[in-house]
């Protein structure tokens, strides 16, 4: 009997061990867990869109002790990773991507927070005296436009071009400073190295102290909208809805405050 007592003694004890042990691995599997869904959110941003992304994303962690963490780059470079499904959390862009976002079958949900538009923008006081895009034509100009290969304003420009009849003579103004990069036309005019060019709205808006903006009449045949979208293969869903309410407030006023306005 006294054996028998023993081992009962011995049973219970293991049993109470093991409950113990299950509990505290289930405590640590639902902290690591909370970990995972407050520890920090990624945003792919698009290479024209960084001002303001970085004011959203810092008034973001300033309500919420949230990190986000941001990877800048070309829209058609980052497109990859989202298509991939394996990284991202948010993906900040402008039209046609939200079309490629959700035929990818990536997309959660999206706030439309401003527009890009092509805008002339010359050297600051414009002293040619440049008031048109047909002014862009004069001989010994020297101009700087975006590659239609790489960026979707170039495209938007040179057809407006082909429309006016004066993309061959406006092209020999331009010679070599064919970029692929916006902020490239900003600091050929911040060092004076040219006399005007075509950039977006939001990237000239940075350069504002180096060149001025030309207002001329929206001739372009679309409008290309500015998207915060949140991808549906982050893991923080909760989060990810928290944030898109907040870009739905927040998000529009601080794109218009930083030029991204037709």
């Amino acid at each position: 009997m006294k054996d028998e007592h023993t081992k009962i003694l011995r049973t219970s004890l293991f049993l109470s061990l093991s409950v113990v042990l299950v509990l505290t691995m289930s405590i640590g599997c639902d902290k690591k867990q909370a970990q995972e869904q407050t520890t920090e959110l990624v945003v792919l941003c698009g290479s024209s869109f960084v001002p303001p992304t970085e004011q959203l994303c810092s008034e973001f962690k300033a309500q919420t002790g949230v990190d986000i963490v941001s990877t800048v780059g070309g829209s058609e470079d980052l497109l990859p990773h989202v298509k991939a499904r394996v990284k991202g959390d948010i993906f900040i862009t402008h039209d046609p991507y939200l079309d490629y976002t959700r035929d990818a079958g990536a997309l959660a949900d999206h706030v439309h927070v401003g527009f890009v538009a092509p805008v002339l923008v010359v050297q600051k006081g414009n002293p040619q005296g440049i008031e048109s895009i047909e002014d862009l034509t004069r001989p010994g100009l020297k101009v700087a436009l975006t590659d239609p290969q790489y960026s979707t304003a170039g495209e938007m420009v040179f057809a407006l071009l082909e429309a006016k009849g004066i993309k061959d003579a406006l092209m020999k103004n331009v010679e070599n400073r064919l970029t692929k990069g916006h902020s490239n036309i900003g600091n050929f005019l911040k060092t004076q190295a040219i006399d005007a060019g075509i950039m977006w709205n939001g990237v000239a808006h940075t350069f504002r102290d180096s060149l001025d903006i030309v207002k001329t009449p929206y001739e372009y045949e679309e409008e290309i909208r500015v998207h915060i979208m949140t991808l549906n293969y982050g893991k923080n869903t909760d989060l990810l809805k928290q944030f898109a309410e907040f870009v739905s407030q927040r998000g529009p006023e601080v794109f218009a405050e930083h030029g991204y306005v037709k």
